[in-house]
């Protein structure tokens, strides 16, 4: 069986995953944080250097880098951790419908999109190899095109398309999300077997609760989560889901987060004085 440790970020709410075989020490990092302090407009590699220092003491061999998806609220340290370790990235294959639809946002496009700043693409059903163990791939578009589930024996790591019970479940309205497809990839999750721990990608601290937490089951959703507990329609949870949409704020960081993440994590690349920048486009989110 895996071994996990997890590592939660108060910043950003986020939850990285080291999970690693005990037989071979090979290990995988899921959702890794790159540092951003947007007052300063500094980066730091705090959260990702804990992350590494943890593997050291472990004696493990990081092997594989893999994000849920393109995420709006950190940046990811992915790119940072393939530096310091010689480990591939790996992300859902959708990937590239995330990338055509903001790179335009941040000026005259010279990337391309088609997802080459990634090691590996992931499709459905894709497996990937942890040593003797098996990450296998499940595709749960509707929060972003290109999100996706990994499963580590009994252990399903679901980004941001669930959250705790009390909590609920993702957004869908970011370009390319629908509130259909989300219900339906949660339904995906949701019948796998009842046991299976659910490792979710953030933690807020509903009314009534005072601890961060990030592992439920497949069973204690179907029975409590607030927005798609059984008996919950389609129809219900897409008006439901819509409705809160409209009334949320887009997330405090994703500008920043957006323009890093569709480069696998890496920081666009100097202009003319040398210098890195990120870009606030004007009055453009909405348009994306």
């Amino acid at each position: 069986m895996a071994n996990l440790k997890a590592f939660f970020d108060e910043a950003t709410n986020t939850v990285t995953y080291l999970v690693w075989d005990p037989a071979t020490r090979a290990a995988a990092v899921i959702d890794p944080v790159l540092d951003f302090d947007p007052n300063a407009a500094r980066i730091s590699t705090a959260s990702a250097d804990a992350v590494i220092a943890a593997a050291a003491a472990e004696n493990l061999r990081i092997v594989w880098i893999l994000d849920t998806h393109a995420h709006a609220d950190h940046l990811s340290g992915a790119d940072y951790l393939r530096r310091q370790t010689g480990a591939k990235i790996g992300i859902g294959a959708h990937i590239t419908k995330v990338q055509k639809a903001f790179l335009p946002l941040f000026g005259p496009v010279t990337d391309h999109p088609d997802g080459h700043v990634f090691d590996v693409l992931l499709n459905e059903s894709d497996t990937l190899p942890l040593g003797e163990l098996e990450i296998n791939v499940l595709h749960t578009p509707g929060h972003t095109p290109a999100c996706v589930t990994y499963l580590i024996d009994d252990m399903a790591f679901v980004g941001d398309t669930l959250f705790m019970p009390d909590y609920g479940t993702a957004r869908a309205d970011f370009p390319g999300g629908d509130a259909a497809t989300l219900y339906r990839s949660i339904h995906k999750i949701l019948a796998l077997p009842p046991e299976t721990r659910l490792f979710v990608g953030h933690d807020y601290l509903p009314v009534g609760r005072d601890q961060f937490v990030w592992e439920t089951t497949v069973a204690e959703e179907r029975a409590r989560n607030v927005h798609i507990h059984d008996g919950v329609g389609e129809g219900d949870f897409v008006t439901m889901r819509n409705a809160r949409d409209k009334t949320l704020a887009a997330p405090r960081l994703i500008l920043p987060s957006l323009q890093v993440n569709i480069r696998a994590g890496a920081l666009p690349p100097a202009e003319g004085d040398g210098q890195v920048y990120l870009k606030l486009p004007v009055n453009r989110l909405g348009a994306a």
